[in-house]
């Protein structure tokens, strides 16, 4: 996902050992025994450019480690099939810190690419609860949240102020002002990201998540798909493309794909990250002082969003742990965070953030997504993420289009998971 980028937090000491290290075994505690040095930071491409002067301003204070950045492309599918290829080189991998998508943590932990780390060495506390949970792995802290997202229901505020209408809660309420009051300024209705990659897991898991289901429990090992409610999610979806309400079009769209779709004027509604406000509401955009951001409706009520956002992992052979251990905590300094959000447009894990009044008046989705961030849930999580995304990617396209019915494909998806879970 893409929606990946920076922040930190003093200087701290991260703890590891170098010599016969094993990432799955090694205790998080155990004393540093690498020194400081240059570094390689890993990431998703960097859409709004700012990760770049934040890594200037690192380099110029730290001349004896500084960090190469490399971007790799922006689709989450593509970044992760990189990443992992690389570290599957062991010692041989060029890259010491990883900027990982949320879901991966478990994968990369599990499968022993990053290394544990001691919960005491930073400040958790004051990051938004949900974050933290991201990052641990059986109980054990495996990176440090870096950004957050919660997915945003983005509406065209002056059609709706025009037809006296209020933002909907429910699906019930945005499927009906999709079907009428958008054909009436030659919109389409509504539209997520519906292509067949890691978007669709999201935007499936966050229909499935707001009827009140779930995916998996007890970190993969338990399926727990096959029920009404995620029927009753993954229909939604689908009975809207069916009657249209949702173009056909989307079924192509990616984050930017759907973005641009809402920022060139032919999309009443749009489900999306912050970013896509931001750069919606930017000058020269056709819809700037035209749009609104409210949480994502569900059932009966607000509905749940997926937590995103990434985190900051440091690769079991890094060359200098101790470099990357104080990357770190400089890229999550409460400093460095209000600078991903005001030059990133990237939520951050600091709390403090949200109820910054100036920050507020600049970006004034905050209190929203402070709410959707706090009521967020996890994608579902699995040492075998990567074939457990693919499976719900595969079967829930496959509703969409009409090539099988909600509640057969709820079926199918259960066996799949099930067939994953005892690989």
């Amino acid at each position: 996902m893409r929606w990946i980028h920076a922040a930190g937090r003093g200087l701290l000491a991260l703890a590891v050992v170098l010599t016969g290290y094993i990432a799955s075994g090694a205790r998080a505690d155990d004393a540093i025994a690498g020194g400081r040095g240059p570094l390689t930071l890993a990431t998703a491409g960097d859409l709004t450019g700012y990760l770049g002067p934040l890594l200037d301003g690192w380099n110029r204070t730290h001349p004896g480690e500084k960090v190469t950045l490399v971007e790799l492309p922006d689709s989450a599918d593509e970044t992760h099939a990189q990443m992992t290829t690389d570290l599957r080189g062991g010692d041989r991998s060029r890259f010491d810190v990883l900027n990982i998508d949320v879901a991966w943590t478990s994968e990369f932990a599990a499968a022993g690419w990053i290394r544990p780390l001691p919960r005491d060495r930073f400040p958790l506390k004051s990051f938004l609860p949900p974050v933290v949970d991201t990052a641990t792995y059986n109980g054990q802290l495996y990176a440090v949240p870096y950004v957050t997202n919660a997915g945003l229901l983005l509406y065209r505020k002056d059609i709706l102020d025009k037809e006296g209408v209020r933002p909907p809660r429910t699906w019930a309420e945005l499927e009906r002002d999709a079907k009428t009051i958008a054909p009436k300024y030659g919109l389409d209705g509504y539209a997520g990201q519906f292509l067949p990659y890691e978007g669709l897991t999201v935007n499936a898991a966050e229909a499935v998540y707001s009827a009140g289901g779930t995916i998996l429990g007890d970190e993969g090992e338990r399926v727990t798909v096959n029920s009404a409610a995620a029927r009753e999610g993954i229909g939604f979806l689908a009975r809207g493309v069916h009657e249209g309400w949702i173009p056909r079009k989307a079924l192509t769209y990616k984050e930017e794909e759907s973005k641009q779709d809402f920022q060139d004027g032919h999309l009443l509604f749009l489900r999306n990250w912050p970013y896509a406000y931001a750069v919606a509401s930017a000058r020269g955009s056709k819809v700037a002082g035209k749009i609104g951001a409210v949480p994502l409706p569900g059932p009966n009520g607000p509905g749940t969003s997926v937590l995103g956002g990434s985190n900051l992992a440091v690769n079991t052979h890094a060359r200098h742990p101790e470099s990357a251990a104080r990357l770190i905590a400089y890229l999550t300094s409460e400093r460095v965070q209000r600078q991903v959000l005001t030059r990133g447009a990237l939520p951050p894990v600091r709390a403090a953030l949200y109820d910054d009044p100036g920050l507020i008046r600049q970006f004034p989705y905050l209190p929203t997504l402070r709410a959707s961030v706090l009521a967020a849930a996890p994608r579902p999580k699995s040492p075998r993420y990567d074939q457990v995304s693919l499976a719900v990617q595969a079967v829930v396209h496959d509703a969409l289009t009409g090539h099988e019915t909600p509640e057969s494909a709820v079926r199918r998806l259960a066996r799949e998971l099930a067939a994953i879970s005892q690989r």
